[in-house]
């Protein structure tokens, strides 16, 4: 069992999407009328400061001048153009009473410096778009701030210590019980892969029936069948890219990649849509296999079920509204609490410090299941609240009224498990 994934590593507004019309200024509908945490270009203009913080709290670099400088250049260009057009109109206005034939010179003058300023203003806002996609998210006044996994913060625990007499670990008794199998998985792939066999497979399958009949009948999630094939746009959308390209696998000359995740296919199952706000939340659950080349794991504990390149887990995704997405983490949050509690395994809740929680987290949990042939916690669910940082990549809104203008949803996912 895995985690959402994010852990220590991530547009579709015109804030994080590629230039289309470099004459939109990338400032986010509902950010202009006060919207408490957002992340378009407009809140790092007001408050660079703030964001730049956050970034150095969360241990991310965030090209704050860098972006600032480009916005400036960006609408200097743009302004530029404008005003070369404002003069255009009035010249082709005296052109048509005079019939001036020495207007139409400067009139045809006027169109290529505008047409100038306009492919330097998109070029300048390519790049400014790529460096906004570089910025991590803020994080909720309650996050512990700190720079490692010390910092982080138990808030609760549930159950105890199971009492084992001379505890084994999962791959010994896994390999020497017949279910599991590391040396072929090996041989037939590589390290880091692995055969269930048997009563392993077959339990497996069990805790995964179980795991998604509670989610759906008790629980209200929607069950999905995915892809595990999706494209960068995806990708950018749950912020695995660009950060995260080298965590996960692409298929040569294809734009496709192997979900690391299915937080990020069915996130972005409402990417460039309005939804309703009376069918919000929205709530999924889906079990795939997921990929990763953990490209960071060099030097840490890979052995058994632990940092596979690739495994199988329920996730849950939810679509909300600002004004519900916290009450309803905490509703994820107990979801997937509920099925280690069935379980009978201990578990504590975690609170991730600033420095420990992820690029594009806004808050998040981890659940950390005591094992005994091992000694220590293991991760088995992460459940993060992104604020509207996600849905601003996908261009997911809501439309909180009949007439009211869109405004950007808020998503939460998490493992359960």
């Amino acid at each position: 069992m895995r985690g959402d994934g994010h852990g220590h590593r991530p547009a579709r507004d015109a804030a994080h999407r590629p230039a289309r019309d470099p004459r939109r200024d990338p400032v986010s509908d509902h950010e202009a009328r006060g919207a408490a945490v957002v992340l378009p270009l407009e809140l790092i203009r007001r408050d660079p400061e703030r964001v730049r913080r956050a970034a150095q709290l969360k241990g991310e670099d965030a090209p704050i001048d860098q972006i600032l400088e480009l916005d400036r250049r960006w609408r200097e260009h743009l302004h530029a153009a404008e005003t070369i057009k404002a003069d255009q109109n009035r010249l082709s206005k005296e052109f048509a009473q005079t019939r001036d034939e020495s207007l139409k010179v400067r009139l045809k003058e006027m169109a290529e410096r505008a047409r100038a300023d306009l492919a330097q203003a998109e070029a300048v806002k390519r790049e400014l778009d790529d460096l906004l996609l570089r910025v991590p998210n803020v994080f909720h006044d309650s996050v512990p701030v700190g720079k490692t996994e010390a910092d982080n913060v138990v808030v609760r625990e549930w159950g105890s210590k199971p009492q084992v007499a001379s505890p084994r670990t999962h791959y010994d008794l896994g390999e020497s019980l017949g279910i599991m199998d590391f040396e072929h998985a090996a041989r037939v792939s590589a390290s880091r892969f692995a055969f269930l066999l048997g009563e392993g497979a077959r339990l497996e399958r069990a805790l995964v029936q179980f795991m998604l009949d509670v989610h759906t009948r008790e629980h209200g999630y929607l069950e999905v069948q995915p892809p595990v094939l999706v494209n960068s746009a995806s990708m950018v959308g749950t912020a695995n890219l660009p950060k995260f390209g080298a965590d996960a696998f692409k298929i040569e000359d294809r734009d496709l990649w192997l979900v690391p995740t299915a937080e990020v296919p069915l996130t972005n199952y409402h990417r460039d849509e309005i939804l309703d706000a009376e069918s919000l939340p929205r709530k999924y659950v889906a079990y795939t296999p997921c990929f990763r080349s953990e490209a960071g794991a060099a030097g840490k504990d890979t052995r058994g079920f632990i940092r596979l390149h690739q495994f199988s887990k329920v996730e849950l995704v939810k679509i909300t509204g600002a004004d519900t997405s916290m009450s309803e983490f905490e509703g994820l949050l107990a979801d997937a609490e509920e099925i280690l509690q069935r379980l009978g395994l201990h578990y504590q809740v975690m609170l991730m410090c600033s420095g420990d929680m992820g690029f594009a987290q806004y808050k998040k949990f981890d659940l950390n299941a005591w094992c005994p042939g091992l000694g220590r916690y293991l991760e088995v669910s992460s459940c993060s609240v992104f604020n509207d940082f996600q849905a601003m990549r996908a261009n997911i809104r809501y439309r909180p009224s009949r007439g009211a203008p869109p405004r950007f949803a808020h998503t939460i996912n998490g493992s359960g498990l």
